[in-house]
């Protein structure tokens, strides 16, 4: 076993709930016989940190950075902390800013990298990390040789770390920087603002496919039942690449891995790059008139209907539980 450091996810100076699944890996990490610490770095890290305190780290590490994320102004700071803390694992969670920074960690550190961690176990001391393969159909086991291990994992197999009682210190460390930051210049960072859910987080998704034909149909059809339910929103490739959703609503291999407990599939065929995306979910409801479609493997309830039937039915069922009581 080794001591971990967790490097906290922010958004507008408040944590991310990302960070405490990468504080329950951590602990997976380090076992009972070695600590964990949170590295809470980037702007309004020092008032982020309180809101950490209660995780059970040993401590509380922060490191204020203004001026915007990118990861040639964070990985120093990190790889700094890492190497003069004799830290034997670098985590963070894999969305996007866990993929970005943490490969130039380990870049700066020479130390190996495992991504998209799905599960981790202990073997003579030593972690094995288990990561899924060939979109979800094959899962590996590796190991890494290196003195120092970069780990990114996904968020949707590890359950959160509540707060509790306790109150980890919090210290400041040094930031260090490098020339080629100073090449760099943050220009603007543009959060989409929403009353639902955040996709990765939330714990019912209601996800659209092609077959609702156009925006207005996701607007008018899906967004009432998203609604209804008080859930995320979410949509096959073939959705976003058509253009009736944005981008960053996609759920898919190439997207956004969810695993709510209740996943809710509109007019989605199921092709393996989606199902790689949502197949973890706790219970799958999926509305398709073709019932061979692929994601019938998956899903616990399906309902052979046109969803332009279906969908309006379901909303209006869903508002009467909801007015009752």
């Amino acid at each position: 076993m080794t001591d971990v450091v967790v490097v906290a996810e922010l958004l507008e100076g408040k944590p991310k709930k990302a960070t405490h699944v990468a504080v329950s890996f951590a602990k997976q990490v380090a076992g009972g016989t070695s600590a964990y610490d949170i590295l809470v770095i980037g702007e309004g890290a020092k008032g982020a940190a309180g809101e950490l305190t209660g995780l059970g780290a040993r401590k509380v590490l922060t490191a204020e950075i203004g001026g915007g994320y990118f990861a040639e102004k964070y990985a120093p700071t990190v790889a700094r902390v890492a190497k003069d803390g004799g830290y034997g694992a670098v985590v963070a969670t894999a969305t996007s800013f866990g993929k970005d920074l943490i490969p130039r960690v380990a870049g700066r550190l020479g130390a190996g990298y495992a991504g998209d961690i799905i599960g981790v176990s202990i073997d003579g001391g030593k972690p094995k990390y288990r990561r899924s393969m060939y979109a979800g159909n094959v899962r590996g086991t590796l190991t890494l040789t290196t003195p120092v291990h970069c780990v990114t994992l996904r968020q949707s197999e590890f359950e959160p770390v509540a707060p509790g009682a306790g109150s980890s210190p919090v210290e400041d460390v040094a930031v260090v920087t490098e020339d080629v930051a100073k090449k760099i210049e943050f220009l603007s960072q543009e959060v989409v603002k929403s009353e639902r859910p955040e996709l990765t987080e939330a714990d019912i998704v209601v996800s659209g496919g092609r077959a609702l034909k156009s925006s207005d149909n996701f607007v008018n059809v899906l967004e009432p039942l998203v609604d209804a339910f008080g859930a995320a929103m979410g949509a096959s490739r073939a959705a976003c690449d058509a253009g009736y959703v944005p981008n960053d609503l996609q759920v898919g291999q190439t997207g956004k891995v969810v695993a709510p407990n209740l996943y809710v599939a509109v007019g989605i065929s199921g092709a393996i790059q989606h199902l790689a995306g949502m197949k973890g979910s706790k219970t799958i409801v999926a509305i398709n008139k073709d019932k061979e479609a692929p994601i019938a493997q998956v899903a616990d309830y399906f309902l052979v209907a046109d969803l332009f039937e279906a969908v309006p039915a379901l909303t209006a069922e869903l508002k009467k539980l909801k007015a009752s009581g």
